[in-house]
């Protein structure tokens, strides 16, 4: 994981300085510890591992994966709650989403934990209770308003991995109009 964050560091000096500066510096074991508390479930170990080499960035700066905010643990949280106050008030009860193989029915389920938020109530979120077929921590897609679940990746690490390969290939750009990184295909019809 750190070797990875050393080299996308080095392409966000290079290409987005801004993104770079806009990073977190590490989270503490108290900070991990009181997330894990709050939500009630441990976190996997690639991606508290990550979590101690950046606690998610700035707010302000634009979205570092995909257009989508890398949340600290601070937001993480925040948004948990959002999703788990929806949950618990009922608004998902008569819901089911359209799951890919290895992911929940649920709408939401309070063991998905967003790592990324899009500003419009997306996210991709880390999957603790994935259905027989799927794995522990593996990365799904959350849409607030279409059911479609999907499988991101087998795990947080596997994931980021594919992620900077995306953005050392040029598959992923710096944009100024979206104010971020995103795909380059949606740069270029900007």
């Amino acid at each position: 994981m750190r070797s990875m964050w050393t080299r996308f560091e080095i392409w966000l000096s290079e290409h987005w300085p801004e993104g770079l500066a806009g990073l977190n510096p590490p989270a503490t074991d108290e900070q991990i510890a009181s997330l894990e508390d709050a939500i009630g479930i441990k976190l996997p170990e690639d991606y508290v591992t990550c979590l101690k080499i950046h606690n998610g960035q700035n707010p302000d700066v634009g979205g570092l994966f995909d257009g989508s905010e890398f949340l600290s643990t601070d937001e993480i949280l925040a948004q948990w709650t959002v999703w788990k106050g929806l949950l618990d008030g009922g608004d998902f009860a008569d819901i089911n989403s359209d799951p890919a193989s290895g992911v929940q029915k649920d709408w939401w389920n309070a063991r998905w934990i967003p790592f990324t938020h899009n500003g419009c109530g997306d996210h991709l979120c880390l999957d603790l209770a994935p259905e027989a077929s799927g794995s522990l921590g593996q990365v799904i897609t959350m849409w607030h308003d279409s059911g479609e679940r999907e499988l991101a990746a087998p795990s947080f690490g596997s994931w980021f991995k594919s992620y900077t390969k995306r953005v050392f290939s040029g598959d992923v750009v710096y944009s100024d109009e979206y104010g971020g990184l995103i795909n380059r295909e949606d740069a270029e019809l900007s």
